[in-house]
């Protein structure tokens, strides 16, 4: 089992990106403002706030916000993971050094066992834990009282988690992919803090291929930085962020080699689809899951990709933004009386 630890440490060629508090933290209005008044009001009665659940794709800060709720709150913070906590008495062993008003951070809480997601209902709603002692009739159970803790979980999978731990959480909120406004502020921020010498057109370039993702956004800029110092020596403007872009790989809509490599096995080798996701994945050599949470959901948001009832279909707008021609027998929809 991994260790919890305290607040994750950043990247050693990344020092201080990740937002400390809300007011740092870029995007996500509505979500702030949510969370603006949930601790405001728990500061107020100086005690531990709601339960919290975090979902969407990764890299949009769902950790970045479970480190926020921790220094908004003045508390330490615990981090573990769902495929981490095997055993139920893992768990126990993490929540029976938990302090008062502490934070523990569980990350991909979908992968929870469900041995232990059991141990964690009381947890949540009564502060307390069973410690079973011994086995078959001389076993005996014996109430642990815990310090009133917050949770917060981050997900990439909403479906996965099962009702009645959904159900436990004070607030659960799915993060949106954010818009180029949102990035381009986020890259000049990350330029400010790593000492890079850019214009505002080159950040809006690294902006807007960043795929909606602050995470994105950000290794696109370390990337580039590393572009304008070896190849061209100079500040970063639009034409050394689009041509450092280039040579790493990422097109004019953002996708890397991986995006595009799923684009172009759908075109190529299936002739548009539709295509199974286990099938797509074998052919590109990706997880299953890698494939449905990392590269799908921008495929699908940028109009390249759609997923019917008989598999994944490239679309029009796809070929196009590959260069090729798509056969006349490529089906551009679902089959008629059927829903996505």
């Amino acid at each position: 089992m991994l260790s919890p630890r305290e607040e994750p440490i950043d990247p050693p060629d990344v020092p201080g990106l990740r937002p400390r508090n809300l007011g740092e933290f870029v995007g996500q209005s509505e979500l702030k403002g949510h969370l603006g008044v949930m601790l405001g009001a728990a500061r107020k009665r100086r005690e531990a706030t709601d339960h919290m659940l975090f979902a969407g794709p990764p890299g949009l800060g769902k950790t970045t916000l479970a480190n926020i709720v921790a220094a908004e709150m003045g508390a330490n913070i615990q981090v573990t993971s769902g495929p981490a906590l095997e055993r139920a008495g893992d768990l126990a062993s993490i929540l029976s050094k938990v302090e008062e008003g502490d934070v523990l951070f569980i990350d991909e809480i979908h992968r929870l066992p469900r041995a232990v997601e059991e141990v964690l209902y009381p947890a949540m709603e009564d502060f307390r834990i069973d410690i079973v002692l011994g086995k078959g009739p001389a076993a005996r159970s014996i109430p642990l009282e815990l310090s009133r803790f917050t949770l917060v979980g981050a997900t990439t999978r909403t479906g996965l988690i099962t009702g009645p731990l959904r159900d436990r959480f004070g607030l659960v909120a799915r993060l949106d992919y954010y818009e180029v406004d949102d990035l381009l502020s986020i890259v000049l921020r990350a330029a400010g803090i790593l000492g890079v010498e850019i214009t505002g057109e080159g950040a809006w370039e690294i902006a807007r291929r960043a795929r909606g993702t602050p995470r994105i956004a950000n290794r696109l800029l370390r990337q580039v930085r590393d572009f304008a110092d070896v190849e061209r020596d100079s500040d970063i403007d639009a034409e050394v962020a689009a041509d450092g872009l280039t040579f790493f790989g990422v097109d004019e809509l953002g996708l890397d080699k991986a995006s595009r490599a799923v684009l172009e096995s759908i075109c190529s080798r299936f002739d548009g689809g539709p295509v199974g996701l286990s099938t797509l994945a074998i052919s590109v050599s990706e997880p299953t899951e890698t494939v449905e949470d990392v590269y799908e959901p921008y495929l699908i948001q940028q109009g390249l990709l759609m997923r019917t009832p008989r598999g994944r279909v490239a679309t029009p707008t796809a070929y196009a933004h590959l260069g090729l021609t798509p056969p006349a027998s490529a089906e551009v929809g679902p089959p008629r009386g059927f829903f996505d």
